[in-house]
């Protein structure tokens, strides 16, 4: 779009009590059958309308109409038996029951596209529709029929790429991809995952994210970073293979953050996601410290490439926080867009 650091949301948004558990991660549904549809459609206006109120220039569905940003998916998907689970270990970080693999992946329809038709039909507003990317999705699951990360990797690909043309056609304006594997992962990432990320975004004229980030503001996550020092590198062991990937856009997580901020040179021409907002804490942010991030970043990338965002999905917090942090992010970009003006 045309204008000058365009703000949106990294991913998911807090669901109305009405049709979820508030303040809890995949939380079950609260309604079934038809009333779950109706439900799940006043819940993206509702997500749709806050964003609006709050001044987010680039929207999203906020993920209302899915319990987990993965396997929401992948539940859609055949040659995945979700009755058959094992546990397994999540991103290096804490274990978790998951479904198995037990042949061949496949698509036998569109998941989201009814979904995004509908959202579009609500605004004319730029659109920004996250889906999982291929090695986070294998890190959810046990694999008992490839045996083997990357060759799953590579069938998941084939199938988000079909799923992302639908969406595309519909009216999205930007695919994200969203990776959190790949600040694990990191040999993977530069020998196969980077290239399987390509394979999802082929072919797509709408531009394309990937979202890399230090997870929700779960125990597991805010344990994780804790063992991680004073300084967060991990961006620096992919950003230099991803500023020479096919992939438009780059969001990374900023706020609150101990990731040096001259990293986002290595990504120098690509668009950047500056994540201005910390979804780890309920505290609110003040456009000032938005303000302050995004002036620290334009350091390292041009302003015509900043897109001011939140550090990742916020499901997990209240609405009235969530709210005041989309404000807080619409108003602090404000303040620099101002200066850059000037």
């Amino acid at each position: 779009m045309n204008k000058l650091l365009p703000t949106s949301t990294a991913g998911s948004l807090p669901k109305p009590s009405w049709l979820a558990q508030p303040e809890t991660l995949w939380s079950p549904w609260k309604l079934q059958g038809q009333e779950l549809v109706e439900g799940k459609q006043d819940a993206l206006r509702v997500a749709l309308n806050d964003q609006q109120r709050a001044g987010i220039d680039i929207v999203s569905d906020g993920e209302q109409t899915r319990q987990h940003f993965v396997t929401s998916f992948i539940e859609h998907l055949g040659g995945v038996d979700f009755e058959k689970r094992e546990t397994v270990r999540i991103r290096d970080r804490y274990d978790a029951s998951v479904p198995t693999v037990v042949g061949a992946v496949s698509r036998h329809k569109p998941v989201f596209l009814d979904d995004a038709k509908f959202l579009r039909g609500q605004t004319d507003q730029p659109i920004k529709w996250a889906l999982p990317g291929p090695m986070t999705m294998i890190d959810t699951l046990y694999d008992a029929h490839y045996k083997s990360r990357e060759k799953l990797a590579w069938e998941f690909a084939r199938i988000l790429n079909q799923e992302a043309k639908e969406l595309e056609a519909a009216g999205v304006d930007i695919i994200q991809f969203d990776e959190p594997a790949f600040n694990v992962f990191f040999d993977e990432v530069n020998d196969w995952g980077i290239a399987a990320l390509e394979k999802a975004a082929e072919g797509l004229k709408c531009e394309t994210a990937v979202h890399i980030c230090y997870g929700y503001g779960i125990k597991a996550n805010t344990d994780w970073k804790k063992t991680l020092g004073t300084e967060w590198r991990q961006y620096e062991e992919i950003f230099p293979k991803l500023q020479t990937s096919s992939i438009d856009m780059i969001s990374l997580e900023c706020q609150h953050s101990r990731v040096p901020m001259d990293l986002i040179e290595l990504l120098r021409g690509k668009k950047v996601m500056v994540g201005a907002i910390d979804v780890a804490t309920h505290t609110i942010e003040t456009p000032d410290e938005v303000a302050d991030v995004l002036r620290n970043a334009l350091r390292f990338v041009d302003a015509d490439k900043l897109y001011p965002c939140t550090n990742c999905g916020m499901a997990p917090l209240p609405r009235h926080v969530a709210q005041g942090k989309l404000t807080a992010l619409s108003a602090g970009a404000a303040i620099v867009r101002n200066e850059l003006s000037a």
